[in-house]
């Protein structure tokens, strides 16, 4: 029986350890991990819970992120309730067994602190793991802050383990900028979390070797394409049931979250579209192209799988100019964010699209810089006014040297 672990009304919070507490709070009957920065510290947080007695759980340290993975989809096919934590180079590792996971419709959830991929090496975020990762069959859900990682895990659980949806779900988190941030956290107390999160009722109760079932079974053409296709139906029906969770979640903490997320959006001209934490420094700058008399405005989303097409178009169907913030590197194309958005555009029938411009940003770390924010509205402005984009489609911004600019 796990000892209580007793918690104030404010803590101070990284993201890591708000990610850990989720994870306790959710009574995970399984974590099998392997380190990588930025995400050892939710690794080494949960295994000083077990050590201390916090929980009851199994928590199983494997050889590699592959293994990682592939102990989670054992213990997930058993009947568990399942977790794991990654980055970059552990998220590549894993991203074959991602892929079982999904096909499976096992209901695991993995934390990423995001981080840039090799080569050349670099411990610090960029987006380029979260995009890796986001046709491989799982839902995924992006946070802000602390606070966010928090709610978000315990969510994910809910949503993952919905009987109309049983299927993965990542939670991403910015890797230092969220995970190695301390902020105010306002957690759950562990009883009125779990029930929020709720008993786990697995669709298989254990392995019953006098009922055995068969876990990625070989499916050529016949049935393969209809795996995928009921797959794909799971993905994009869950946004209307992560809606509800939202809804639950609200009545509980008064936190109220949404699939997309607007700052001054009712009467925007020029708007910039971010992830993660970007989303927060863009609303400052906002702020301040407002006292210029800059209509300025933002939009994040909380769900980058299923992609809020058809939401997204209606809320810049009015818009001008829109930024499309992308801390990946494209390598040859355009961001991937940015087609994304530029395909939700085109699902809003009969309206007039706004002048889309693609910035990449902070690879491996670099600061996005107020200044930065600051020069992209002026750039949305003249767009704007002239109806046209006023420079290239794709830029490259916070260089050390020139400005590097495409299509």
């Amino acid at each position: 029986m796990a000892s209580s672990y007793h918690l104030n009304g404010v803590e101070a919070w990284d993201g890591c350890t708000a990610s850990a507490h989720a994870l306790r709070q959710a009574q995970v009957d399984v974590v099998a991990a392997y380190p990588i920065t930025p995400s050892t510290p939710i690794i080494q947080n949960y295994g000083s819970f077990k050590d201390n007695g916090y929980i009851d759980g199994e928590f199983v340290l494997v050889e590699s992120e592959h293994a990682a993975m592939s102990a989670c989809v054992g213990a997930a096919a058993a009947g568990g309730r399942v977790s794991t934590a990654t980055s970059s180079q552990g998220f590549a590792l894993m991203v074959e067994v991602l892929y079982q996971a999904a096909g499976m419709r096992l209901p695991i959830v993995l934390n990423v602190a995001n981080r840039a991929l090799a080569s050349p090496l670099n411990i610090h975020c960029d987006h380029s793991d979260m995009y890796l990762g986001r046709d491989s069959g799982w839902i995924s859900l992006c946070t802000c802050n602390p606070q966010e990682v928090y709610d978000f895990t315990l969510m994910a659980f809910k949503l993952a383990e919905h009987t109309g949806v049983r299927v993965p779900v990542m939670v991403h988190q910015d890797g230092f900028l969220s995970s190695h941030t301390v902020q105010n956290v306002r957690p759950l107390a562990d009883h009125v979390a779990y029930k929020f999160v709720g008993d786990y009722v697995p669709v298989h109760p254990m392995l019953d070797f006098d009922k055995p079932v068969s876990y990625g079974a070989q499916a050529e053409e016949e049935w393969h394409f209809e795996h995928k296709a009921k797959l794909h139906h799971a993905i994009m029906e869950s946004s209307a049931v992560l809606e509800e969770i939202f809804k639950d979640f609200a009545k509980i903490t008064g936190r109220q979250y949404n699939v997309l997320e607007t700052f001054d959006m009712e009467d925007a001209e020029v708007a910039i579209f971010a992830l993660g934490t970007t989303w927060e420094s863009a609303i400052v700058a906002a702020k301040k192209a407002r006292e210029k008399g800059i209509k300025a405005g933002v939009v994040t989303t909380h769900l980058l799988r299923p992609f809020p097409f058809v939401a997204l178009g209606e809320i810049f169907k009015k818009a001008k100019a829109v930024a499309i913030m992308d801390k990946s590197s494209p390598s040859g194309a355009l961001g991937a964010l940015f087609n994304e958005v530029a395909a939700s555009l085109y699902q809003v029938q009969g309206s007039r699209h706004p002048v889309l411009s693609n910035y990449i940003y902070g690879l491996g770390g670099r600061d996005l810089t107020q200044a930065d924010l600051d020069g992209i509205f002026e750039e949305l402005s003249q767009d704007a006014q002239k109806g046209a984009l006023t420079h290239p489609t794709q830029q490259f911004i916070g260089l050390n040297g020139p400005k590097l600019s495409y299509f």
